[in-house]
């Protein structure tokens, strides 16, 4: 099995490094000055243990790989950049060919499934940072992460199943789910509060649990089917991360779209989910919805993150209720 890793940041940047380091068959996609360092540098893969250059081959587009039956491709680019790649991919790979989405939402599955048969959904729980091209600051050594899967909308069989087994190979936790979107629906309350990371950093008062409370009451309405808190904690249990020499750690995905000034960010797939689903059901989501203008609003505008206060948040959620 050759993994094609399509988005080596932050995410897809861990997984191929870990798996190239297993000895597994990788690929990375990836574009601009990543791209570059990569291919003509390598991947300079950081983590608490050790600080090692890795010479993966790399592609700047999915035109320049000649695709195999045996071929599994990890979409791991952020959200906002998924139906681009869909394009991209329809016309360079066959219809069947596994698409593992290992991303934050769940919007992601459904897109990628009007043009590919065999689609996977991949929660993410894996601490990593990408700011400068060519590097990848992953947190955590053992596990590297939880990457639990399957089938979407539903089900197991043998490709994510060898996904799988490859995945904890190379020091990951990832077990094969029958319902593995019921994670992601829950991770996807988690992500409510990139944004949130993203604008303020600080105390965010009562914002995080009252985006929550907006999601459960859509997922409720919409009748989806999300793990429980006590559940995820059982099933995410004994991951940890630690520090990296010289590093100072910065925040998640949402943060580090502001930090590099990449001109988009992620929350319209992440908040603008729960209010999509509101809209859709009938149910009022003002806090996810004040999120998802501001961050849009941050990235246009090129602040750096940590630019509001919380109270002035609660301020614009209160002018939308």
């Amino acid at each position: 099995m050759r993994h094609i890793i399509y988005g080596a940041g932050a995410i897809g940047g861990s997984i191929g490094a870990r798996l190239h380091l297993a000895g597994k068959q990788v690929v990375l996609i990836a574009r601009g000055d990543h791209y570059n360092e990569l291919r003509t540098r390598g991947l300079r893969y950081r983590n608490p243990e050790s600080d090692v250059r890795l010479e993966i081959p790399v592609v700047d587009h999915p035109r320049k790989i000649e695709f195999a039956e045996d071929d599994v491709v990890f979409f791991t680019m952020k959200s906002q950049h998924t139906h681009g790649a869909l394009l991209d991919l329809r016309d360079n790979a066959d219809p069947r060919t596994p698409i593992v989405c290992c991303q934050n939402g769940v919007s992601n599955e459904p897109a990628a499934l009007r043009w590919f048969t065999n689609v996977y959904g991949m929660v993410v729980m894996l601490p990593a940072t990408h700011l400068e091209p060519g590097e990848i600051l992953h947190y955590a050594t053992v596990p590297g992460g939880f990457l639990d899967c399957g089938r979407f909308p539903g089900g197991i069989d043998d490709v994510i199943a060898s996904v799988a087994a490859d995945l904890t190979d190379a020091g990951f936790t990832a077990r094969p789910d029958e319902r593995a979107m019921r994670w992601k629906y829950a991770k996807l309350l988690q992500n409510l509060g990139n944004s949130l990371q993203a604008l303020c950093e600080r105390d965010y008062g009562d914002l995080m649990s009252r985006a929550r409370q907006e999601a459960l009451a859509v997922y409720d309405a919409a009748g989806v089917d999300c793990a429980t808190r006590d559940e995820t904690r059982e099933q995410f249990k004994g991951g940890s991360s630690g520090a990296i020499a010289g590093v100072e750690r910065g925040g998640g995905s949402s943060w580090q779209s502001l930090a590099r000034g990449t001109g988009d960010i992620e929350t319209d797939y992440l908040n603008g989910e729960i209010c999509y689903l509101g809209r859709l059901h009938g149910i009022p989501t003002p806090v996810n919805e004040t999120l998802t203008v501001l961050a849009a609003r941050a990235i246009r505008t090129g602040v750096s993150p940590g630019s509001m206060t919380a109270e002035q948040i609660q301020t614009e959620v209160m002018n939308r209720s």
